[in-house]
C-alpha cells in the first residue's frame, strides 16, 4: 500500500488543523493505520491509531481530548483532527498502515510497514 499525507501547514496555537492520509491499493480495511510524529533529533513517536476494523482506538497522552483519528474506508483515507494546537505539536506527521498490529501494539512504531512521506505542522506561540 502506498501512503499520502498531506494536510500540514502553519497555525496559531488554540487552533486546528486536519491532516488526512489516502491510501492507495486494496484491503483498506485490513490495515491498522496510525498517525506519529517526530521532531528533530527525537524519535517518532506514536500520536493515534486506529484498529483494522476501526474499533479500537489508540491516543498519546499528550493528545487525548484534542486530537481525533478517524477513518473513511470509501475513499481509502484516514484522518487527523487536531484541535487546540500547541507549540509543543509542532512536528512533521507521517501516517503508518499495517497488517500486523494488534490492539496491544498499535502504538508500536515496529509493527508499521507502511509510511507516508510526512507532512509537516507548526504550530506558533
Amino acid at each position: 500500500v502506498q501512503l499520502q499525507a498531506f494536510g500540514g501547514g502553519l497555525v496559531q496555537a488554540g487552533g486546528s488543523l486536519r491532516l488526512s492520509c489516502a491510501a492507495s491499493g486494496r484491503n483498506f480495511r485490513s490495515y491498522a493505520m496510525s498517525w506519529f510524529r517526530q521532531i528533530p533529533g527525537k524519535e517518532r513517536e506514536v500520536v493515534a491509531a486506529s484498529r483494522q476494523s476501526g474499533g479500537t482506538l489508540y491516543y498519546a497522552d499528550s493528545v487525548k481530548g484534542r486530537f481525533t483519528i478517524s477513518r473513511d474506508g470509501a475513499k481509502n483515507t484516514v484522518y487527523l483532527q487536531m484541535t487546540s494546537l500547541e507549540p509543543e505539536d509542532t512536528a512533521v506527521y507521517y501516517c503508518a498502515a499495517s497488517t500486523r498490529a494488534i490492539v496491544s501494539t498499535l502504538h508500536v512504531t515496529s509493527v508499521y510497514d507502511y509510511w507516508g512521506q510526512g507532512t509537516e505542522v507548526t504550530v506558533s506561540s
